[in-house]
């Protein structure tokens, strides 16, 4: 995922979760209902965490400089990873103190029409940016299945915006579902059950945000297919007995470290080491456009 695909799609997001934020709020004052304020704390932290995603984009597109010889593509996952920690803190946890008032002391909804609304309208938004996001993210899966793919992507500013749309998607049927239940039972504790079932939706989509970013930020390996390409390359050096070890490690989203331990036959020069280890470094570059910088240590098997 380049990085002018994941722009695109957090600005679509970051448009949507706006003018959203704005009328939920609007109809949370004139209505009286928790859920809608609930969905409305939720637009409000999903804009806030598109602004942090855009700034994490711009940190992690600076060059390397001699502080960080690898440069500063890490700070994608850092910021990725703080918006997890919102969506749980702020979202959910705002959510559900709501929710929980509202059922201790429940409060009939006023002009529940305007909400119905306003939640139509959301989901016209919501489903517009989750449109974008999910073109997106077909166009680089490949094959893969969505689960498979998520697992496998390096780019966390695009799941995180699938996540954070689908799960505002869902917490839009559910306030919708909670306010026409308090409409038509006159029973006003459906509206805060809605609210806290927002707030477990959203810490149910930040933990497992923070699932898959943590191993990014920690120094994940590159995907299998990189790394059985390398293997390959590597057999097809006649100077190389056998490769001992090979390490990756993603520095960004397209930025892959490869260490290499190869183990060189007995008796040719180092010339012949030389013209080798040239050969692999321009292979692997030119087949994964997204490995930058190879290593490769002569060292005997054990």
């Amino acid at each position: 995922m380049s990085a002018s695909s994941s722009k695109k799609v957090i600005f679509a997001a970051l448009a949507g979760n706006t003018l959203i934020a704005i009328t939920k709020f609007i109809a949370a004052s004139i209505t009286g209902s928790s859920a809608m304020l609930s969905e409305g704390i939720h637009s409000l932290v999903d804009t806030g965490n598109q602004f942090l995603l855009l700034y994490g984009l711009k940190r992690a597109s600076r060059p390397a400089d001699k502080q960080f010889p690898y440069g500063y593509g890490k700070e994608i996952y850092f910021w990725s990873f703080v918006v997890a920690i919102l969506i749980f803190a702020l979202g959910a946890g705002i959510s559900l103190y709501g929710g929980y008032h509202h059922i201790i002391h429940p409060k009939e909804i006023s002009n529940p029409l305007i909400s119905y609304i306003v939640l139509g309208l959301a989901m016209v938004f919501e489903g517009g940016a989750l449109f974008v996001a999910t073109k997106e993210f077909n166009a680089t899966r490949g094959k893969l299945g969505y689960f498979e793919a998520i697992k496998q992507g390096k780019d966390p500013s695009m799941f995180v915006v699938l996540f954070e749309d689908t799960a505002a998607l869902l917490g839009l049927l559910v306030a919708l579902v909670g306010i026409f239940l308090a409409q038509v039972t006159g029973i006003a504790i459906f509206d805060g059950i809605a609210s806290m079932i927002i707030g477990v939706i959203l810490a149910l989509t930040a933990l497992w945000m923070a699932i898959e970013t943590k191993g990014l930020l920690i120094g994940e390996s590159a995907n299998q297919p990189v790394i059985d390409g390398i293997h390959r390359m590597i057999d097809g050096i006649d100077e190389i007995e056998c490769a001992n070890e090979v390490l990756t490690m993603h520095m960004g989203p397209d930025y892959i470290l490869v260490n290499i331990s190869a183990d060189f036959k007995s008796g040719i020069s180092s010339d012949d080491v030389e013209r080798s280890v040239a050969i692999l470094d321009k292979n692997i570059k030119s087949e994964f456009s997204s490995v930058k910088r190879v290593f490769i240590e002569a060292e005997s098997r054990l």
